[in-house]
């Protein structure tokens, strides 16, 4: 009906009328999965573990938008984040738009017919790629790479690639919206010339990107101190754990633990009839240790012995007992 740029602030609001909204794709991930019978819940969920290794983000703050099912035939599969999708339709919401149909751009682009062949769309700052078995929304230096031997197919002339999108839009392969669209029918074709497709622009693109890296950051500090948390609580429950951890490394010795220890067992063994009754890691570097020895002067012995590689020891306690000298001993870089 028109072209143009939408913005924000205009008075008129556009008609209402059946919109497709084409998304960035770069942070959609599209694979063809062959999906095992179950309903739509158990099929999303069994996508989500086949391709669990592939996914940037855990599975469970994902969502799946499946492709129409071909019997014998893998699924197409959409994997996206649905926060990132809320950040698309308050931009639409922005513009007065109502999007029916929530379509990546790789899809807006119809699959060629040959599968030695990929048409590629510019959607800057990305390039938008189909072929058979592959959808993907990539940097431009990235293209070679994925068509690998297949021809490119570069359409040239805008009205080429608007001819191309309103095909794909015509009838959507996938929908990410969580409401169906309504079935493609008698009424459907009769309005289907007023059917508006909406690109959305470089401004939605930044705005989606920062609120993806915010929700991934957070989400990856939270799985962090959730980690430290299992496996050291008093790092965790420090106000910088990162702070704590550089601090722990500048302190740590030679080779970390393994080398400590090896220093101490080294070191217990140079002294006849010394022996090691017990090791322990310290959490800030290093271990500390009990050792039973013949004399006092074998202390001596087993501090050089551990100087010699860097390492410094010393004595907490040393006590007498039943005839032999029993020490606790730290062992570090910085005692």
């Amino acid at each position: 009906m028109q072209r143009g740029l939408m913005t924000v602030d205009p008075v008129e609001k556009p008609l209402a009328m059946r919109t497709v909204v084409i998304a960035p794709g770069a942070d959609v991930l599209v694979r063809w999965v062959v999906v095992p019978a179950g309903s739509d819940v158990q099929k999303r969920a069994a996508v989500l573990w086949a391709l669990r290794d592939q996914l940037g983000s855990p599975p469970e703050s994902l969502e799946v938008a499946l492709g129409e099912a071909v019997q014998g035939e893998a699924q197409m599969a959409v994997m996206f984040d649905p926060a990132l999708r809320r950040v698309w339709l308050d931009y639409c919401d922005a513009l007065g738009v109502t999007a029916d149909v929530l379509l990546p751009d790789m899809l807006a682009v119809p699959a060629p017919l040959s599968d030695e062949e990929v048409v590629a769309v510019s959607f800057p700052p990305n390039v938008a790629l189909r072929g058979q078995g592959l959808a993907a929304t990539v940097q431009p230096d990235m293209v070679e790479l994925l068509t690998g031997e297949r021809r490119l197919v570069v359409p040239n002339i805008h009205e080429d690639v608007e001819r191309l999108t309103i095909q794909a839009s015509l009838r959507p392969i996938v929908n990410l919206i969580e409401r169906r669209s309504a079935s493609v029918g008698g009424g459907w074709r009769r309005v289907a010339a007023l059917a508006g497709v909406l690109v959305l622009t470089p401004l939605i693109l930044t705005l989606a990107m920062a609120a993806r890296d915010d929700l991934m950051a957070k989400r990856m500090q939270d799985q962090t101190r959730a980690t430290l948390m299992r496996t050291d609580a008093d790092l965790a429950a420090s106000s910088d754990p990162r702070a704590a951890l550089e601090r722990r490394l500048m302190s740590s010795p030679p080779g970390g633990i393994t080398g400590v220890a090896a220093a101490l067992f080294a070191a217990v063994e140079a002294v006849d009839g010394a022996e090691l009754d017990s090791f322990t890691a310290d959490p800030e570097g290093g271990g500390r240790a009990t050792v039973s020895y013949p004399a006092y002067e074998d202390l001596d012995t087993m501090k050089r012995a551990v100087a010699s590689v860097g390492l410094v020891m010393s004595d907490q306690s040393t006590v007498d007992d039943a005839g032999r000298v029993v020490s606790e001993v730290q062992i570090g870089t910085a005692i």
